[in-house]
């Protein structure tokens, strides 16, 4: 729904089916059931989670207007779409196969190039639109050596600027402003906002400048303006709560050097403070590892005496790390429901998502707010609700943490 701060939905993700019948009938059962929960009487948007299967059905003409006409009797429009698993995202293995075909390969490009034809067909008039997508790939695939990860990086970049190149050509034909926005998180090639940062401007700028200005004729300048209307960071608050950011210092950053927020995915991760105590320790071990559950990755960050973070691929391997004595806090990236921020033993990183609500109330960075709580059906069972129920009292804990601090 439109609100003073940004347009805020939440994330299809959380709607099984990889196959758009599949997902098409998640959305006629939870969808209206939510709107009506949250926004009875205006227009609500939707944050659309399309795998790569389910795009090619969508982009299909009947199922295009069969699916506008369903819109348009719901009350609802299309402005964000979540591109980031290529495959199947639920009842399965994903772990690091989320970043699965990755932006080297030409599966992964012309996916994307497809989301962006669906989305501007979708898109309502006067909105921008955004796709959010991987941060290149998962390291660990290609950090064994130098020349591979330098190789990497450059295919990856390549491959956005293309994305960017064929973004300026539909605003040429069209006028519509669309964006990639890439979403950094633990283990990704672009881990955090830093990372981001320096892509962007030493490795992302000298790539798309040469071939924006070769294609379009566009002077420098005109190619550096095009290139951060047309990528832009997907600031997910889990991610980078995980990593100990700074919110200000990050969109200070950002805004130093001209960089654009597509959109924030405003979303909680686990964590807790570790006391010297071994029997609390292993208590609080023992609560972290209750959130073990073999779909998703759940890397583990433990930040140390004096600052420094330990990185761990997931929570069994930091295990024997919990009685380093060097370490004070454990993060888990485990979307929690943004409502709750006292989980017994464990906490929410809830406070960070009210930190950059507040930014956004401020600068207004972005018009796309999208709450992406995709666990439920991973949840402990004590913490699961109906799924309607569910994200409603998120969207409504967003307007309220909103209003309350207008």
């Amino acid at each position: 729904m439109v609100t003073a701060y940004g347009q805020l939905t939440y994330c299809t993700n959380i709607h099984g089916g990889e196959d758009w019948d599949q997902h098409f009938e998640s959305l006629r059962i939870h969808f209206p059931q939510i709107k009506q929960k949250v926004s009875p009487i205006q227009p609500m948007g939707i944050g659309l989670r399309l795998a790569d299967l389910a795009s090619t059905r969508l982009a299909q003409p009947d199922r295009l207007e069969e699916f506008k006409d369903w819109l348009a009797q719901v009350d609802g429009y299309v402005f964000t779409l979540n591109g980031f698993p290529f495959g199947a995202f639920h009842d399965t293995k994903v772990k690091e196969h989320v970043h699965a075909p990755d932006w080297t390969t030409d599966e992964r490009l012309q996916y994307t190039k497809r989301l962006f034809t669906i989305l501007g067909q979708l898109l309502p008039v006067g909105m921008d639109g955004g796709i959010s997508t991987s941060p290149l790939g998962y390291r660990h695939r290609y950090n064994h050596s130098e020349t591979a990860w330098r190789d990497m990086r450059k295919r990856a970049t390549a491959q956005i600027v293309d994305v960017a190149s064929d973004l300026h050509q539909r605003w040429l034909e069209h006028g519509r402003t669309l964006h990639l926005d890439i979403e950094p998180e633990p283990d990704g090639v672009l881990e955090t906002g830093p990372e981001f940062i320096d892509w962007f401007v030493t490795e992302l700028i000298p790539t798309g400048v040469k071939h924006l200005s070769a294609k379009f004729g566009m002077t420098p300048s005109e190619a550096d303006e095009a290139l951060k209307r047309y990528v832009r960071l997907c600031y997910d608050v889990c991610h980078f709560a995980l990593g100990y950011e700074h919110h200000r210092t990050v969109v200070d950053e950002l805004g130093r050097h001209g960089i654009k927020i597509g959109k924030f995915q405003i979303s909680a991760a686990l964590k807790a403070h570790l006391p010297q105590e071994e029997a609390d320790r292993a208590a609080i071990g023992a609560a972290f590892q209750a959130f073990d559950e073999p779909t998703y990755l759940h890397q583990v960050l433990a930040r140390q005496k004096g600052g420094a973070i330990r990185r761990f691929k997931d929570l069994p391997d930091a295990a024997d790390a919990l009685w380093d004595p060097n370490t004070e806090e454990w993060r888990s990236h485990f979307h929690v429901p943004i409502f709750l921020e006292d989980l017994g033993r464990l906490q929410s990183t809830q406070s960070d998502i009210r930190d950059v609500l507040n930014i956004q109330r401020e600068y207004a960075l972005t018009r796309h707010l999208e709450v992406e709580t995709y666990t439920w059906g991973v949840l402990p069972h004590e913490l699961q609700l109906p799924i309607a129920d569910s994200i409603s009292r998120e969207l409504h804990w967003v307007l309220n943490e909103m209003e309350t601090r207008s």
